[in-house]
């Protein structure tokens, strides 16, 4: 376990580093954008390597404990960002509000417990890789989309308006938000019916009303919903930018609140 904690830690550091250069390079006005990128994504590396040191000694995915829910989730989360980070030049900025959010969530998995939780019977399935897959590009598109909220929102004061000068029109933004929503929606979608077939295979049932498959699905539908709102009624970048907030905030709270409060047998797995 020490060397699984040592390279987390390692990598930690490195994606400080990175997200504190990328929200130092908003502030001041400069763009040492492929330091950033290069910075975080070999904290990446690192914690992959953490992660499948850890996958080896246990023998099971990171999929059970608030500690390798939270380290998986980051680990997801920085993947998809730094996708975008890279494929999309004109949204680096908005680290400087997606850092943040990741950084909380760093600080709650450095407090909690690195302790080994074993797999159910009912976890050792292909399902439950294909589940956890797709909610994972869910809020990883999720993350992308509230972070060109962010920028939105904070253009609202002095110095934000100042500190994005350079990033495309609030219009524009909206519109990359609404198109990761988008994709969150449909891979939410998916996950859902992943989710189906797994309890089937796992408990004799598709659905069953659980706290957790109730969350997922009143998350899937208030994205649906704030989907739906903006096409039909095409409210101002400000207004939309609120509803990805209010998704995003739902969909955390699913993934990281309701498993630890359920009954098993529907704890953790995301």
């Amino acid at each position: 376990m020490e060397l699984e904690l040592r390279t987390l830690w390692a990598a930690i550091i490195c994606y400080v580093l990175g997200g504190s250069l990328a929200i130092g390079a908003v502030v001041l006005k400069r763009c040492p954008e492929r330091v950033v990128l290069a910075l975080i994504a070999f904290g990446w590396l690192l914690h992959t390597a953490a992660l499948l040191i850890r996958w080896e000694r246990l023998g099971q995915g990171p999929f059970v404990s608030m500690f390798e829910i939270l380290s998986s989730n980051i680990w997801s989360l920085v993947l998809v960002f730094v996708i975008t980070y890279w494929r999309i030049p004109s949204i680096r900025p908005s680290a400087a509000v997606v850092m943040p959010i990741l950084f909380v969530m760093m600080g709650w998995l450095m407090l909690s417990s690195p302790g080994e939780v074993h797999f159910p019977r009912t976890f050792r399935t292909p399902w439950l890789y294909i589940h956890v897959g797709l909610g994972k590009v869910f809020l990883g598109s999720m993350l992308v989309a509230v972070g060109l909220a962010g920028v939105i929102q904070m253009r609202r004061t002095a110095s934000g308006s100042s500190w994005f000068l350079r990033l495309p029109e609030d219009k524009r933004l909206d519109d990359l938000a609404y198109r990761f929503m988008a994709l969150a929606l449909i891979f939410n979608g998916l996950m859902l019916v992943a989710g189906a077939i797994w309890a089937q295979d796992a408990w004799g049932r598709y659905w069953a009303w659980d706290p957790l498959e109730t969350w997922a699905f009143i998350t899937w539908l208030l994205l649906a919903l704030a989907l739906h709102l903006r096409m039909t009624y095409k409210p101002s970048p400000r207004l939309s930018s609120v509803m990805a907030f209010a998704v995003f905030v739902i969909a955390f709270l699913t993934f990281f609140g309701v498993p630890f409060l359920s009954d098993r047998p529907h704890q953790g797995t995301f």
